[in-house]
């Protein structure tokens, strides 16, 4: 045994050295430059992660936390991408060339397109086949680590959590810092969709991800216009960026054709704890000062086996396309289901869309209609980052006793909240749909002058119920014996109509282009939350019921216009 254990302590110091060697980190700085000199905004990633930065205006850049053996991707609107082995040198020049046909690329800005020869602001456009590959679950994941300077991140891991985009950093210390969105050229509204509620005991619901109502297999390519004068033709509402977001059309088939696709996924928890095992735990107990046999239930939990789950999740696509000549049509249809990792949290979506393209009177008037409908249902465990001292799931599981029995009943926590009881008697849904719907009209008044009018629709209801069982020992607000729910209902409506006039004139060695045009939208967002507290029900889902039911009996009683109401049962009356 002695000599086992000098042969570790003597092995150590080399697995060290070893490993220090082996994972290294420097900072690679350097100046990529073309023919003509210094190349600013150009994306500089280690290639295979996030990890990047962005040349400034002298064509200079530095990254930190570069390994050894790490490689470069040096890339740019117009240029070939180049890659370049870092190979322990901590500067690092490139001389990128021209790319002849990269330069013809089409990329969406504002209201039209350009080519990337002639785009003066910094654009950085993604499509189909530059996606990331696997399980996508929301469009920000296809680009995710695909742009630098471009911060793509989930709020939390749970299905559908809402996601946080920053373009230009954290330019607001209150208000919301991610960009504009502009689907098929409606601009979204930029708020919440999916009602926010009352974790009731808890804490309270974040909202979903505002684009969860997209299914990633319908979109053609997305650009993120950076800069002032990408971004300027949307005002204010672009400070942020503008993520110009593109579905598939029918234009790229030939004749009819149909596809399907479906993919499973499982997943499980990357890491978790080193939590104390019963053993181990009531060993340590005397040493705070606890008594062994009151703190001993007879039980060894391990709580985050009981919590976390080896999850399945489905995903699958149905599309029709057809380029008849004068037009063409893409019609697709998908259903979505991911199960988290947490028990109790999920996200179905299904989706339909239409995208249709029609020219008449010898293709000088264009139709084109691109129009979706979704339904997002989410499910959601008592996780809420208000939650206090109490603590949600995942903090109970990490502070439980191991002894406890997993019965939600149990009652010997002292005044803990048990993870059985969470899971057992909370439910948290959600149901949110969607229409968007965008039809165009262009006429080609000469050769070189058009005129557009374009009308859009954003219209969503999204509803959510939570509910806390009378059977809850230990939530708050005084759910034990009596129940608790909340209703949060999210009614949002966006309608825009624009009107162009576009004069493009080609001359022998240059290009002129001209728009002038009239933008109007209207946003309208309405809703209402309930709180209701005692119930002569158990059933969750009865529970939710009645809230609803109840509240809308109390309100077609009420007449004139109101802000808040109260009613109690005892009083007889509505306040």
């Amino acid at each position: 045994m002695k000599n086992k254990l000098l042969t570790k302590l003597l092995l150590l110091p080399v697995v060290l050295l070893m490993s220090s060697t082996a994972f290294a980190q420097m900072t690679v700085s350097g100046t990529v430059s073309d023919a003509n000199g210094p190349v600013p905004g150009v994306n500089v990633v280690v290639q295979g992660t996030a990890n990047g930065a962005q040349t400034d205006f002298d064509g200079n850049y530095s990254i930190s936390d570069v390994a050894n053996d790490a490689t470069l991707v040096f890339s740019y609107i117009g240029y070939a991408t180049q890659e370049v082995a870092v190979g322990g040198q901590s500067t690092v020049n490139v001389t990128l060339a021209e790319d002849a046909q990269a330069l013809a690329e089409v990329v969406v800005i504002g209201y039209g397109t350009t080519t990337v020869k002639d785009a003066t602001g910094s654009v950085t456009a993604v499509t189909a086949e530059d996606f990331n590959q696997g399980v996508i679950n929301s469009p920000e994941q296809l680009i995710q680590g695909k742009t630098a300077g471009v911060q793509i991140s989930q709020s939390t891991g749970e299905p559908g959590a809402g996601i946080d985009i920053r373009i230009r950093g954290a330019a607001s210390v209150r208000s919301n810092n991610n960009p504009l969105f502009v689907v098929d050229g409606i601009p979204l509204s930029g708020g919440n969709t999916s009602a926010e509620g009352d974790a009731v005991g808890i804490g309270s619901n974040a909202a979903k991800n505002p684009l969860s109502f997209i299914n990633p297999n319908d979109i053609e390519s997305i650009s993120i216009l950076k800069d002032a004068s990408a971004a300027a033709i949307y005002g204010s509402r672009g400070a942020n960026g503008v993520v110009f977001i593109t579905t598939k059309s029918g234009k790229g088939a030939r004749g009819s054709s149909w596809e399907y696709s479906s993919s499973m996924s499982i997943a499980s928890v990357a890491k978790t704890f080193d939590l104390l095992s019963a053993e181990k735990y009531l060993s340590r107990a005397a040493d705070f000062g606890f008594n062994v046999e009151e703190r001993d239930f007879g039980d060894n939990t391990n709580w985050q086996d009981y919590i976390f789950r080896t999850s399945t999740s489905t995903n699958n696509d149905l599309a029709y396309s057809n380029n008849y000549g004068s037009g063409n049509l893409r019609a697709t249809f998908g259903y979505n289901k991911n199960f988290g990792v947490v028990e109790n949290t999920s996200l179905e979506r299904v989706t339909g869309r239409i995208n249709w393209n029609q020219r008449f009177l010898d293709d000088k008037l264009k139709i084109g209609v691109q129009s979706s409908i979704s339904r997002v249902n989410d499910e959601g465990a008592a996780t809420a980052a208000s939650a206090g001292f109490r603590g949600d799931l995942l903090g109970a599981a990490y502070s439980a006793n191991p002894t406890w029995p997993t019965s939600p009943d149990f009652d010997g926590t002292g005044g803990l909240l048990s993870p059985s009881t969470m899971l057992k008697y909370f439910q948290n849904r959600a149901n949110t749909n969607r229409m968007l719907v965008n039809v165009s009209a262009e006429y080609a008044l000469t050769s070189d002058l058009s005129a557009k009018v374009n009308i859009g629709l954003d219209e969503s209801e999204s509803t959510r119920i939570s509910t806390a069982s009378p059977n809850a020992i230990n939530f708050g607000g005084g759910v034990l014996g009596n129940g608790r729910g909340s209703l949060a209902d999210l009614n949002t409506k966006s309608e825009l109509l624009e009107a162009t006039l576009n004069y493009s004139k080609e001359f022998e060695n240059s290009s002129l282009d001209i728009l002038a045009g009239y933008s109007y939208q209207n946003f309208n967002r309405n809703g209402r939350n309930a709180n209701a507290w005692g119930f002569f029900t158990e059933d969750m889902n009865q529970m939710g019921d009645a809230i609803e039911s109840t509240a809308n009996a109390i309100e077609a009683k009420i007449t004139g216009d109101y802000q808040q109401y109260g009613f109690a049962g005892n009083t007889g009356g509505i306040c």
